[in-house]
């Protein structure tokens, strides 16, 4: 009977230890709640390719006032605009024979050339949708509650305007832009719907709308019937659809110059809003269609993925690092999940005029293949066969074989002009380690074979030969880092490039041996010529990017691990972090982990800075120009995911969590 009991009770253990993580539970407890009308609270809908953000009216009602906020964008992969080239600019103008940026220089013409090519095209916004309320009446309103239910993928928002109650319910289709949306009320008087169409800023940083009347903003009705219309929006040489569907009986009209209200009959409606590049062909599902089209959608995204429990750990800090994990995820599946690259900010504003950053694909990115949905990073991934001609352009005018990726870019694949975009290096190897973690995943990435090969070759025709001790290494020179404050003319050997280079070669199957990492007093410089690192302001500021070189990549041999830990114990204590970026806290959790230092991995996670700041919506904040900033969330996952399931070579369960962080987790991928 004993033994009987024992087994029992062993099995019964078992059971428990292997139960399935409650997945709604963790995803729901941390559903954002907005109860005021708050410039940074506002949230998103999307499907990765268009998203749609809102105010605490669940609709777009007042885009001014949130404009120095999070603003509420229309965005989509395929939305750009650009303004007419009156002045003939050409690329060859911005860029050297060998195509290197000339913005600092100081011919005239040349720098308009710069301006121009960097600023179009850029992203577009594809019109606002709101109540009709006035600006003004802000005041008036009384946000009740604001929830978004992550695991479903919709919004509803209560508020009172006027001594009347409204709640409103708002989605976007998992498939198509579509934006859902409908409202109920318990007042008589019914609010209108009101659709506006602002022309493009064409600004470095903003949210893309210039409401000022321009005669090269136009806005046509094609057809129209009793429940539909399509409109023609044409901007300059830019033209795209939207197509309005109601559900209710309700009139729609033109009140303004690129503006339009559509006004229920009876208190309460429902509505869609398609953006397209052409005219439909295929009608929109309805909305009882939709919304469980939607649901199923993320119902799957939770439940095929990663998912990481806090519930159990006692450091009071936990739950908090939950909340930025599960909003990280969505947001990141709202934002970054099409088949283009993300730009910064996401579909949701426009930073460095909507175009992607090649070298923030990685923290972008990575992080799909490590949670569980590697169909996520592939999508975007596709875009490089799409670049490729370009790329190979780049390297044949700088002298070099194969192909080198750009910097900065659009949907042209064309290289933006930047003072330091064409002297970037660390980009070139992100396309062998993300389809590496494609392979990992399971991914057939065979068709990516000759992508590989030709970026490995341009990475080794860059390399130079250097000779230390009789051993015949490789140098990178000539080159501006990750780490932004070294110039290019005087810099040798960054570390964390070079162990890059050093680890990517090797995957790829061309190994080369590069130099050792310097360094001086126990400590590993910002750059073999940077003797002064730790003396020098300016080597103490931006990226502390020589935690990158055993954090991001595993140990590649060029560095000695008490080395590092000093490195890592000073630049803790002494580094400015007051210039720093979001990504820069999980490299240091991710190289702090790798070294054993537990503690500090969690602290960096959590470190009380401002650019470590993360919103209601998850969204981590930087300042007053980049309220959000997506590589800080996608860094926060991938450095979970290694503190979670290690990395390879790694025996120990959770080895970057100390004591008291009894961590539950599922569908993790240890990385390389």
């Amino acid at each position: 009977m004993k033994q009987t009991i024992t087994t029992f009770l062993l099995l019964a253990l078992c059971l428990s230890t292997s139960a399935k993580i409650d997945r709604q539970t963790v995803v729901r407890r941390n559903n954002p709640i907005v109860n005021k009308l708050d410039k940074l609270s506002s949230l998103t809908v999307g499907n990765g390719g268009f998203a749609f953000t809102v105010d605490a009216t669940g609709l777009q009602t007042f885009p001014e006032y949130y404009e120095s906020g999070v603003p509420l964008g229309t965005m989509s992969d395929w939305g750009w605009h650009s303004f007419p080239n009156t002045q003939n600019f050409r690329a060859e103008e911005a860029f050297d024979q060998k195509m290197y940026s000339i913005e600092k220089f100081q011919d005239e013409r040349r720098k308009a050339a710069a301006a121009f090519l960097r600023a179009n095209p850029h992203r577009l916004h594809l019109g606002t949708i709101g109540f009709d309320i006035p600006l003004t009446d802000t005041v008036r309103i009384e946000p009740k509650g604001q929830e978004l239910d992550l695991w479903e993928g919709h919004m509803v928002s209560t508020f009172s305007y006027g001594n009347n109650g409204y709640a409103t319910f708002t989605w976007v289709h998992p498939e198509r832009d579509i934006v859902y949306s409908g409202y109920m009320t318990d007042s008589e008087k019914p609010l209108a719907v009101k659709f506006r169409f602002p022309y493009p800023t064409g600004q470095h940083t903003d949210s893309g709308c210039d409401w000022t009347p321009n005669a090269q903003n136009k806005t046509d009705i094609v057809r129209q019937d009793s429940t539909s219309v399509v409109l023609r929006r044409t901007l300059d040489a830019t033209t795209y659809y939207v197509t309005i569907r109601w559900e209710n009986s309700a009139t729609f009209a033109c009140t303004a110059e690129n503006e339009f209200k559509l006004m229920p009959q009876q208190p309460g409606m429902t509505f869609s809003c398609e953006y397209s590049e052409q005219i439909p062909q295929i009608e929109a599902p309805v909305s009882t269609e939709a919304i469980e089209q939607t649901k199923q959608h993320w119902h799957n995204f939770w439940q095929s993925g990663g998912i990481v429990d806090f519930s159990r750990c006692t450091d009071p800090r936990a739950k908090e690092l939950e909340r930025r994990v599960v909003l990280s995820q969505y947001l990141l599946a709202v934002n970054c999940a099409g088949n283009t690259p993300p730009q910064e900010t996401g579909l949701t504003y426009n930073s460095w005029f909507g175009k992607y950053h090649l070298e923030m694909i990685w923290w972008h990115q990575a992080q799909f293949a490590l949670w569980g949905h590697p169909e996520l990073l592939e999508r975007s991934l596709n875009w490089y066969f799409r670049a490729e001609p370009m790329a190979r352009k780049i390297a044949q005018r700088q002298g070099y074989q194969g192909i080198r990726w750009m910097k900065m870019t659009d949907p042209s694949s064309e290289e933006a002009p930047s003072k330091t975009g064409s002297y970037l290096i660390w980009q070139q190897p992100h396309l062998i380690y993300l389809t590496e973690l494609l392979r990992r995943a399971g991914t057939d990435i065979e068709r990516f074979h000759p992508l590989i090969d030709e970026t490995a070759e341009f990475m080794l025709d860059y390399a130079r030969q250097s000779t230390r001790q009789g051993a015949t290494t490789y140098a990178l020179r000539g080159c501006i880092p990750a780490q932004e404050m070294l110039s290019a003319e005087t810099t040798i050997n960054p570390p964390f490039e070079l162990a890059y280079w050093q680890w990517a070669l090797k995957v790829a199957g061309h190994p080369m041996q590069m130099d050792t990492l310097a360094h001086k007093d126990g400590l590993y410089l910002a750059a073999a010529n940077a003797t002064d690192t730790y003396t020098n302001i300016k080597y103490i500021s931006d990226h502390p990017a020589v935690l990158g070189a055993f954090g991001i990549i595993p140990d590649t041999g060029l560095f000695d691990k008490n080395i590092m830990q000093n490195t890592l114990n000073w630049i803790w204590n002494g580094w400015n972090w007051d210039k720093t970026w979001g990504w820069d806290y999980p490299m240091v959790a991710m190289c702090a982990a790798r070294l054993g230092d537990r503690q500090k991995a969690v602290d960096a996670l959590l470190m009380n800075k401002r650019t470590n700041t993360y919103l209601v919506s998850g969204h981590n904040y930087q300042d007053q120009r980049l309220r959000l900033y997506l590589p800080g969330n996608g860094g926060l996952l991938t450095a979970v995911a290694l503190m979670c399931a290690g990395w390879d070579g790694c025996k120990e369960k959770n080895p970057g969590f100390p004591a008291g962080w009894d961590v539950e987790w599922e569908g993790l991928k240890a990385m390389p």
